[in-house]
């Protein structure tokens, strides 16, 4: 099977955990003592299906994973692992023991770099989406020598169509480098894909955000400066996780922000790795708010960059040019 195919069966199984831990742990109770430990199930078992499935076909390949498994060790973490087992057993073809679900997790602890090949992966990125029962994703991208050379984005929640939000929901959106991107029915066995792109706007003042639903993703205020300077007086699309960048990918939304909320804050690479190719192979381009291309070879952070912007190419030197006299080099 080719990565492109592999990556495409690890997140629709992985996205099939998630949802399967939602119907079974996400209760009214869970939400109002905003318990997380069904998004910290889901986080555990979606990584060991994926890492377990990048093991069968590209054993020599690294995973930059976002969780590693010593909350499940010991006796403190035997509830919590027992249904990290059960629910990764939902969802791959053989059984797996405790042992190898552990190991399979633990595969996650690359340190990233220049060279040579590694994936990364957010198994639930957007966790009080998920929890709310609204946007996450799981999202999975290769790196060649510092690059992102393919990004699968699985949406469980996103309509199919956004002109028809209670429609048919799951999105699967994959790009592979200088072919494309294309979305499919996630989940949907036979499921054709389709080009997507982004819009065809080419005034920012016909423009709109899609932003963060959490406040403390980014800076709103900042956001309405630079608003103001772009002259878009259409109401943001809001959804958390990487379903932005489907969203603007497919011209759901012209632009997409995450200004840094503090000089301190460092992005993490599967945070944006799979979105980001996703976005330019659709047409757009992403940048950090000084307008410098994400550099993904730094290890297991966006350590050379603050920030990011994407948009459709019409706008996009517009945008930038908004968030740089708005932000006026605070980062």
């Amino acid at each position: 099977m080719s990565e492109r195919a592999v990556a495409i069966e690890a997140v629709e199984r992985a996205s099939r955990v998630c949802e399967a831990v939602f119907k079974r742990l996400v209760t009214d109770e869970t939400l109002t003592k905003k318990d997380k430990s069904p998004v910290t199930v889901a986080d555990f078992s979606a990584q060991a299906v994926v890492n377990s499935i990048l093991e069968k076909y590209f054993p020599n390949d690294p995973i930059v994973g976002e969780e590693d498994s010593k909350d499940l060790l010991g006796e403190e973490g035997r509830v919590l692992r027992e249904k990290v087992v059960e629910l990764t057993n939902t969802a791959v073809n053989t059984p797996m023991t405790t042992e190898e679900v552990l190991q399979a997790i633990d595969r996650g602890q690359y340190a990233g770099g220049s060279t040579g090949r590694h994936w990364t992966l957010d198994p639930i990125d957007g966790t009080k989406g998920f929890l709310r029962g609204e946007q996450f994703a799981v999202c999975l991208a290769l790196i060649i020598d510092g690059k992102v050379r393919l990004g699968v984005v699985g949406c469980p929640n996103l309509p199919y169509d956004m002109s028809q939000p209670e429609g048919e929901k799951g999105v699967l959106a994959v790009a592979v480098e200088e072919q494309g991107a294309f979305q499919r029915k996630l989940n949907v066995k036979g499921s054709l894909e389709t080009p997507i792109f982004v819009s065809i706007v080419e005034d920012s003042c016909n423009a709109s955000f899609c932003e963060s639903v959490e406040a403390g993703h980014a800076n709103h205020g900042d956001s309405a400066k630079i608003a103001e300077l772009l002259g878009i007086t259409k109401q943001s699309v809001r959804m958390d996780s990487q379903c932005k960048y489907i969203a603007v990918a497919r011209g759901d939304a012209d632009i997409y922000l995450r200004l840094p909320v503090d000089s301190k804050y460092v992005e993490k690479i599967w945070d944006h790795a799979a979105g980001n190719i996703i976005i330019q192979e659709a047409g757009g381009q992403v940048s950090d708010v000084n307008g410098e291309p994400l550099d993904f070879s730094q290890g297991r952070t966006l350590s050379a960059n603050k920030g990011v912007i994407a948009a459709n190419a019409s706008i996009f030197d517009t945008v930038v040019e908004a968030v740089k006299a708005t932000l006026s080099n605070k980062f």
